[in-house]
């Protein structure tokens, strides 16, 4: 494989977004009433079940520990995580890497406060329709989800939260 083969190829295994985070929407978002049920591993210990979040506004962020696009937006991810606290649950979806590299990952992202799954089979980057990260799953707390392939920035996550608690 040539360097700029495979320099392609990483930027589209990264979400394919640019150079990190924007406060606009940079790819798709799609509508689906899906009712995804999982039971994963949390990060640090114990397990969670997505029945835990059902009939609650929640964001499943999904990121890869190697992802630069991840690890740019991580601090508008916990910055809006926070001031939507007690209205919208944010949970990282952690898949594409080993569990020591995600547990570096939160470490030097500063994003602990946030609980995150470990989803080493893909199974749930699957049944969400994820095939890229960053991505995001918003779920209305009437199950509905909708999901964005792509890097959010700090006003884009905000106005996607925002619709999400209003709805």
């Amino acid at each position: 494989m040539s360097l700029g083969a495979g320099l392609i190829l990483v930027l589209a295994a990264c979400g394919g977004g640019g150079g990190g985070a924007t406060d606009e929407a940079d790819s798709s978002a799609t509508a689906t009433s899906k009712d995804v049920t999982f039971e994963a591993a949390k990060l640090g210990g114990g397990t969670l079940s997505s029945a835990s979040f059902k009939g609650k506004d929640t964001v499943l962020w999904f990121w890869a520990p190697w992802c630069t696009i991840c690890r740019g937006e991580a601090p508008d991810v916990t910055s809006v995580a926070a001031a939507f606290d007690g209205e919208i649950e944010v949970i990282g979806v952690a898949g594409r890497g080993e569990e020591p590299a995600m547990e570096d990952f939160v470490s030097d992202t500063d994003t602990g406060a946030l609980t995150h799954v470990v989803d080493d089979s893909g199974s749930i980057w699957s049944d969400y329709g994820v095939a890229a990260q960053p991505s995001f799953a918003f779920i209305d707390d009437d199950g509905s989800v909708e999901v964005h392939i792509g890097a959010l920035g700090e006003a884009a996550l905000t106005k996607q939260m925002d619709a999400l608690v209003a709805s």
